[in-house]
C-alpha cells in the first residue's frame, strides 16, 4: 500500500509531536510513525527551560504547561552548588518548568492531534529511500510491511536513528568512556535538602518527583566504567547514595533504573535532499544540565515553518539549507558544553579544587549569568544572512515586549500565534506598508507602539520577525535611504518572491 503525505515524522517522542505541531498548524498534512505502541510513562528529562517556554507562547500553548508544572529559577551547571540564576533572565519565563517528559508529550501529542496531525503507534519504518521528487519510506506496521511516500521526511527517531542510517549521514563522535545512572523510587525517609551534592566520594542530584517519589541521579567513581547494557539493580542505587550521602533513605518500590554513558556524537549534516534529522538522532551527549530535549524543541522550531513553507511552494532555495546553517553550530556547542560538565564530575582532590573555583566564578553576577544564556538558550542567535544589510537585532531572538497596536494591549509573542511572520512597524510608515503588501499572504503587518517603560526597542522604527520568534530584519533610522531595499531584499530572502 502506497499513502502519499507532505511530511513523515519518523518518532513521536518530544521532538517529533513538536515538530508536528508546527506543521499542522501551517496545514501541511504530516504523519508522525512510531514504532512503540503506547507512549512511554517512565521520563528521561524533567523540565522546560526558558527557551523552550518561549516558543511555547509564541504558540499560545504555554499556559498547558504552567498548569502541569511547576516554576524553578535556579538551574545548574555540572551539580555545581552555585546554581544558575534563571530569575534576572530577560524573559517572560525566567525559570525551568519542572514537568516530566511523558506530561510534555502527552500535552504535544493532544495539541498536534488538534491540529489535525496523524500520529500512528506500532508502526516502525525500517528503511528510507529518497527518490525524485519524494521520500519512500518502509514500514512495518500491525498488518506488516507496507511502502509510504511523502515530500519529505523527518528523522525524531533517536540516537540509533533508522532514518539517518539509512540515507547515509555519517554520526562523528566519541564512544562512552563513562557512565552514570538514575533511579525513580519511593523512600521511606524524605530527603531533608533536595538537590545535588557532590563530594570526594562521587555525586548525587536529588529530586523530588512530584508524587512522594524521587529521582535520583548518581555518579560514583567505583561504578563509573560499568558497561551502560548492563542492568541497574536497587542494590546499586542503595550502595552508591550511601557511600555519597550517608543514608540510603529507606528506598524501595523501584519504578525506573537505567545507566547512561557520556558517548558525544553529531551528525555531520542535519539535511540530506529531502530527508531531514532533529533531537537525539541529529546530536546526543551526556544529558549535563537537562539540554537534550529542549534543544531538540528548539530544532522543530527552526525546522517546522521552513519546510512548511517548501511544502507550499513559496520558499526561496537556501531556506531549507539553513536549517543545518543555524543549528549545526547550536548542536556543536551543546557537545562542547556538556562535554566541560562531564569532565568538571572529577571527584579526585584536583577535580574538587576545580570545582570550588567555578562555585566561586559562579558567585560573579556576569559569570553566572553568561552560562545561564547558554543552558536556557536565550543567548542563541543567528548568523545573518550573507550580503544582508546587518543590524544588531538581527539573528537573534526577539523579546516579548508589551505593545499597544489597532488590536489593543498586546504581546509581541502573541502575535506570532498563528505561525506567520510579522513586521511591526513602530514608526505608521505608509511607504513600509505599501513595500511589503506583496507579501501579505506570508507577512502579517502590525502598527505598533512599544508601551512605556520598555526601552530597548524604542529605537527601532520596524522589525521583521520570523516565525520562530528570531529576527530577520530591522530598521533604526540608520540606513534610512537604503531602507525600503533592505527590506524587499529581506523579505526576498526569507519569504520567497511576492
Amino acid at each position: 500500500m502506497v499513502t502519499d503525505t507532505d511530511v513523515v515524522i519518523v518518532g513521536a517522542g518530544p521532538v517529533g509531536l513538536m515538530l508536528a505541531c508546527e506543521l499542522a498548524l501551517a496545514r501541511v498534512r504530516v504523519r508522525v510513525l512510531e514504532q512503540r505502541t503506547a507512549r512511554m510513562e517512565q521520563s528521561r528529562a524533567l523540565t522546560l527551560h526558558p527557551r523552550s517556554l518561549e516558543i511555547l507562547d509564541q504558540r499560545g500553548i504555554v499556559g498547558r504547561f504552567l498548569e502541569r508544572g511547576i516554576p524553578i529559577p535556579t538551574g545548574h551547571f555540572a551539580m555545581l552548588d552555585t546554581r544558575l540564576d534563571f530569575s534576572r533572565l530577560d524573559t517572560g519565563h525566567p525559570y525551568t518548568l519542572f514537568l516530566p517528559q511523558a506530561r510534555s508529550e502527552e500535552l504535544l501529542e493532544a495539541r498536534a492531534r488538534e491540529l489535525g496531525a496523524e500520529i500512528l503507534r506500532g508502526h516502525a519504518v525500517v528503511e528510507v529511500t529518497e527518490r525524485e521528487g519524494s521520500v519512500a519510506l518502509r514500514v512495518e506496521g500491525p498488518e506488516g510491511l507496507r511502502d509510504e511516500r511523502a515530500s519529505y521526511a523527518v528523522g525524531c527517531d533517536g540516537a540509533a536513528s533508522v532514518v539517518r542510517r539509512s540515507v547515509g549521514i555519517a554520526f562523528p563522535g566519541s564512544e562512552t568512556t563513562l557512565t552514570a545512572f538514575l533511579g525513580d523510587v519511593e523512600v521511606a525517609e524524605h530527603p531533608a535538602r533536595p538537590g545535588s551534592r557532590v563530594g570526594p566520594h562521587g555525586g548525587v542530584m536529588v529530586v523530588p518527583l512530584g508524587d512522594g517519589g524521587y529521582r535520583f541521579v548518581v555518579f560514583d567513581p567505583q561504578r563509573m566504567h560499568a558497561d551502560r547494557s548492563e542492568p541497574v539493580t536497587l542494590d546499586e542505587l542503595r550502595s552508591s547514595v550511601q557511600r555519597i550521602l550517608g543514608t540510603d533513605f529507606g528506598m524501595r518500590d523501584p519504578r525506573w533504573l537505567s545507566r547512561f554513558g557520556n558517548a558525544t556524537r553529531l551528525s555531520e549534516r542535519y539535511r540530506r535532499g529531502r530527508v531531514f534529522l532533529a533531537g537525539d538522532a541529529a546530536h546526543i551527549h551526556f544529558p549535563a544540565g537537562g539540554q537534550g530535549l529542549n534543544v531538540g524543541l528548539q530544532d522543530a522550531m527552526n525546522l517546522g515553518w521552513k519546510l512548511a513553507a517548501a511544502v507550499k511552494g513559496w520558499a526561496p532555495p537556501h531556506l531549507l539549507d539553513s536549517y543545518h546553517e543555524e543549528r549545526h553550530p547550536v548542536g556543536r556547542a551543546l557537545s562542547r558544553n556538556t562535554e566541560a560538565q562531564t569532565r568538571l564530575m572529577d571527584v579526585s582532590d584536583p577535580g574538587l579544587a576545580l570545582r570550588e573555583i567555578m562555585n566561586d566564578l559562579l558567585g560573579i553576577e556576569a559569570v553566572n549569568r553568561r552560562l545561564a544564556g547558554q543552558i536556557s538558550a536565550l543567548d542563541i542567535a543567528y548568523p545573518p544572512a550573507a550580503g544582508a544589510a546587518a543590524h544588531a537585532w538581527v539573528g537573534k531572538r526577539a523579546p516579548d515586549r508589551a505593545l499597544e497596536s489597532g488590536r489593543g494591549a498586546t504581546r509581541l509573542y502573541e502575535l506570532l500565534h498563528a505561525g506567520r511572520y510579522v513586521l511591526l512597524d513602530f514608526a505608521d510608515d505608509a511607504e513600509l506598508q505599501t513595500t511589503s503588501e506583496a507579501w501579505r499572504d506570508r507577512v502579517d503587518v502590525i502598527q505598533a507602539k512599544v508601551a512605556a517603560p520598555q526601552t530597548d526597542l524604542s529605537a527601532i522604527d520596524a522589525l521583521l520577525v520570523r516565525p520562530d520568534g528570531h529576527v530577520a530584519w530591522a530598521s533604526d533610522g540608520e540606513r534610512r535611504a537604503t531602507r525600503l531595499d533592505d527590506l524587499r531584499a529581506a523579505l526576498m530572502h526569507w519569504c520567497g518572491p511576492a
